[in-house]
C-alpha cells in the first residue's frame, strides 16, 4: 500500500506552531495513516476516535493527530483565550499539538469526524483540564523535548521546530 504525501513545497502551516496541513492525499484509510506514522518511527498510533469536546491538554507528551474521516472545527489555546486558534480540519490534515496546549472539538461538521492519535515511543499521555491541583503539570509540560524529526515526513521535514 503506497502512501501519497503532499510535496513539502505545497504544505500549509501556521505561525502558531500548530501546522495543519493536508500531508496525506485523500482518499485514505486509518490503516494507511498508521502505517506511514509507524514507518517514520517518530510517533506510534495509539487510537482512532474523535477529539474530546471538553477542553483538555497533555502535560507528558506532544500529540500528533491525523484526520482520517470527516471535517471539524477545533479550538486550540482555550475558548477564553482571545488568541485562540480555531481551524477547520478535514481528511488528510495533520495537527501537531505541543505539550501543554489546551484543545477541544467545537463542531463535528459532518457527524463522522475521526482522527488517528499518535505519540512518541514510550510516551504515556495524561489528561489535564486546567483545574485546581494541576499547577505542577505546567512545569512538567515545559520540560518535554520537541521532536528530532517530523512525525510524517521523517528526515525530509517541513519547519515545525519550536
Amino acid at each position: 500500500m503506497e502512501t501519497h504525501l503532499t510535496p513539502l513545497s505545497s504544505l500549509r502551516t501556521t505561525a502558531r506552531h500548530i501546522p495543519p496541513y493536508t500531508a496525506f492525499v485523500p482518499p485514505l484509510s486509518p490503516v494507511t495513516i498508521e502505517s506511514r506514522l509507524s514507518e517514520t518511527g517518530v510517533v506510534f498510533p495509539q487510537w482512532r476516535y474523535t477529539m474530546y469536546s471538553t477542553t483538555h491538554y497533555h502535560s507528558t507528551t506532544h500529540e500528533v493527530l491525523v484526520v482520517s474521516r470527516g471535517r471539524a472545527r477545533l479550538c486550540f489555546g482555550g475558548e477564553q483565550n482571545p488568541e485562540r486558534f480555531e481551524p477547520v480540519v478535514a481528511q488528510g490534515d495533520v495537527v501537531i499539538v505541543p505539550t501543554g496546549l489546551a484543545h477541544r472539538l467545537l463542531d463535528d461538521m459532518e457527524g463522522d469526524f475521526e482522527m488517528v492519535g499518535s505519540y512518541p515511543p514510550g510516551a504515556v499521555w495524561d489528561m489535564c483540564y486546567g483545574v485546581e491541583g494541576e499547577e505542577d503539570k505546567k512545569e512538567k509540560a515545559r520540560s518535554v523535548k520537541w521532536f528530532a524529526r517530523d512525525p510524517v515526513y521523517g528526515a525530509r521535514s517541513p519547519d515545525v521546530s519550536l
